[in-house]
């Protein structure tokens, strides 16, 4: 876009002569306004309304450029900026010029550079699975073995199905990395479904050359009749492919970029699993350095050995009586500044963020902060954390830490500690009642080959989803199109910090 010439209308702001000399201070005091603007100031030859500006990194706010096609329909033209914009206007020459102070959107966005931004593709015995991230700075040095032993964690563990033996899965990055580093384009990454070969006359794009038997035994506790009905599908296939847990390979992929970038800051992200069943762990004043060792030395993720026995033998039983077994995890964030999220908002609160990914992954249903349910049988006395301060170290501290990281939606400097509640799996061997669809008569649900007990699997899902959410807090407050422009912004906060 060239540089204005004539400034006619609008703000009065003159001539500048870079549009970032138009700083968002200047619209903040009439941010609620509809845009301003004189018709008359509008050549014939005016074709796009260009909406535009700069950052402001100071209040995490951002001015952002968008296009509208242009109108001689002035109540129509009106009407658009009414309903798509509340900004300020300056005309320069045949152009209509709208910088608008926009919030980041770090739930729904489209385009900040600073919101961590993925979306995933694919089902379950479908040829791939793909995702595309978006937010990553430039200069992270993010390698294949790197992601690929996430995605082997995630299909580790005792209990797992029949397709683990099938699949070993295998990163391929597609686009935004090169030499072994991020170039700060949209992240490309495909995983390969090796078991799609055997499904090649049920799930192929192109028309079939038969009808396959359709799935229309729904599952109790799965998606598929609920989805059947909301996507008006009788083939439940079309349903449940997409719905499967599969998905979570693409999501571990991208939380091992997430986990990357934390920690060139200092952040570190693990989980292990706390209880299978009825079954509990036990690990009283042992350091997470040293709970995360052993979790992953455990191939039920259990950093408490002798619960592992018990836990195993909880889930070989489940298996005999063709049921399964749920479970809960923890996932714990060190290094964790403080700052991250505001309370200012609703949906910038991170602990709400934090559970809502958590919650997102397949068969969890209750996630919760610190103490979380505890914390509500006991005396406010019992649950909040004394403040302390550290005149060596510059820093604040608590003597526990019940609020798990995080007070008025905002991280304060302890460890981040969530825990998700994963319900047993849906599909069982020893089906449960069920109606056929199309003849609405009664049958047993249908049985799709699957685990026992994936509660293990879940926990390198949930490190994951921790980790995005974690990724897009710190992006959101740092900023940084480069990694050292990164770094460099975070410690100079971490010096602020120091001197408050």
């Amino acid at each position: 876009m060239r540089s204005p010439q004539k400034a006619r209308t609008g703000l009065g702001l003159g001539d500048p002569n870079d549009l970032d000399q138009l700083r968002s201070r200047t619209v903040a005091s009439n941010q609620g306004e509809s845009a301003k603007w004189n018709a008359k100031g509008l050549r014939k030859s005016a074709k796009k309304l260009f909406v535009c500006g700069s950052i402001d990194r100071g209040s995490g706010y951002r001015d952002e450029e968008r296009v509208l096609p242009f109108t001689h329909d002035l109540a129509l033209f009106r009407t658009r900026l009414r309903e798509h914009f509340k900004a300020q206007a300056v005309v320069f020459e045949d152009e209509l010029h709208i910088l608008k102070r926009e919030a980041p959107g770090y739930l729904y966005s489209t385009s900040p550079m600073t919101a961590f931004r993925f979306l995933t593709s694919g089902e379950s015995h479908g040829p791939r699975l793909s995702a595309i991230l978006e937010g990553v700075p430039a200069g992270l040095r993010i390698l294949a073995e790197d992601v690929n032993a996430e995605l082997a964690r995630r299909q580790r563990g005792y209990g797992r199905g029949g397709r683990m033996k099938i699949e070993t899965d295998q990163v391929v990055f597609t686009g935004g990395v090169r030499d072994g580093e991020t170039l700060g384009s949209p992240i490309g990454m495909t995983i390969e479904n090796r078991d799609h070969q055997n499904w090649l006359d049920r799930m192929a794009a192109a028309p079939l050359p038969a009808p396959p038997e359709p799935l229309s035994r729904p599952r109790p506790g799965h998606a598929d009749l609920s989805g059947g009905l909301k996507y008006d599908r009788h083939d439940l296939r079309d349903i449940l492919e997409r719905a499967s847990a599969r998905e979570t390979a693409a999501r571990t992929a991208v939380g091992a970029i997430a986990k990357t970038l934390l920690a060139a800051v200092g952040i570190d992200v693990f989980a292990h699993v706390l209880s299978i069943g009825d079954v509990l762990s036990v690990t009283p004043n042992v350091p997470y350095s040293e709970i995360k060792a052993l979790a992953r030395a455990s191939d039920l993720a259990c950093a408490d050995d002798a619960a592992v026995g018990r836990m195993k033998e909880a889930i070989k039983t489940a298996s005999h009586a063709g049921d399964t077994l749920g479970g809960v995890f923890e996932v714990v964030a060190t290094g964790v500044m403080p700052g991250l999220g505001s309370h200012v908002h609703w949906d910038r609160k991170l602990d709400g963020r934090l559970v809502q990914s958590l919650v997102s992954i397949h068969a969890i249903k209750a996630a919760e902060i610190g103490d979380g349910w505890l914390a509500a049988t006991l005396r406010g006395s019992q649950v909040h954390d004394p403040i302390t301060y550290a005149a060596k170290t510059k820093q604040f501290g608590r003597t526990s830490n019940h609020a798990g990281g995080l007070e008025g939606g905002i991280t304060n400097g302890q460890p981040v500690i969530c825990r998700a509640a994963m319900k047993p799996i849906a599909t069982l061997r020893k089906a449960l009642p069920s109606v056929e669809v199309n003849t609405k008569e009664t049958f047993e649900a249908a049985f799709e080959r699957s685990d026992v007990c994936a509660v293990a699997a879940a926990s390198v899902v949930g490190e994951a989803m921790v980790a995005i959410t974690l990724a897009t807090a710190l992006l959101e407050k740092f900023a940084g199109d480069s990694m050292r422009e990164l770094v460099r912004n975070v410690n100079g906060y971490r010096a602020q910090i120091e001197a408050y």
